[in-house]
């Protein structure tokens, strides 16, 4: 069975949706309907759209899908400007649990943690945590003010912030990793039961999930 799959992103601080629809015209083909133009701001970065096409997963659906992705809200070291990453030593600030709950209005309506937690706040299905969607390790820089990681590490912060698909640590790469991983978050999600998922997590992995559904490779951002 050949199941359509419906897109929700919210893009944050544009204050824009953009709604993709992808439809299974073979065992593994996903296309893009209706393509927005050629390049979108997605979470800090825009991206080629054009042709667009992929395989989310080489097994057959048995029923539609909407996947309703969302950034978590403004984090203490968001707030702080430091450099992000796979740690969860950040905490959600007031700000955030604002974002978070005025998010959870916007999507009251819709049948389908903290930022999860608030917006999940009366729902009665369970809340269930992927590994595959935890933020990209960044070793060393995680933690570190933006300054003080340009400062001891100029060369390394800079590829990071200007060529992210290229950065890497003793051999490995992170961002290249998260794609990876992923498609991995795609496939558990798009084989459970059922067919409204609100996916909730951080901005990389967020794009990889956004690029790894359209075919889009790190390399494709400009």
């Amino acid at each position: 069975m050949f199941a359509p799959v419906d897109f929700i992103i919210a893009v944050v601080g544009k204050l824009r949706v953009l709604t993709i629809k992808a439809t299974h015209s073979g065992l593994s083909d996903v296309s893009v309907q209706s393509p927005p133009d050629e390049t979108v701001s997605v979470t800090g970065s825009a991206y080629s759209f054009r042709g667009a096409t992929t395989s989310l997963t080489n097994k057959n659906l048995t029923s539609s899908k909407k996947i309703i992705l969302v950034r978590h809200g403004l984090s203490s070291w968001d707030a702080e400007s430091r450099v992000q990453g796979s740690s969860n030593l950040s905490v959600l600030t007031e700000t955030g649990v604002k974002q978070a709950e005025k998010c959870r209005d916007a999507l009251a309506n819709m049948k389908f943690d903290s930022t999860a937690e608030i917006i999940w706040q009366g729902k009665e299905e369970p809340l269930v945590f992927l590994d595959s969607l935890k933020e990209a390790h960044l070793f060393f820089l995680e933690g570190m003010t933006n300054a003080d990681a340009t400062k001891q590490y100029p060369e390394l912060y800079t590829r990071w912030r200007e060529d992210s698909a290229n950065f890497h640590v003793n051999g490995i790469y992170p961002l290249k990793e998260l794609w990876g991983t992923a498609k991995q978050a795609w496939e558990e999600i798009l084989l459970t039961q059922g067919e409204n998922f609100l996916v909730v997590t951080h901005k990389s992995i967020l794009r990889a999930l956004i690029c790894t559904a359209l075919g889009l490779p790190p390399e494709r951002q400009v």
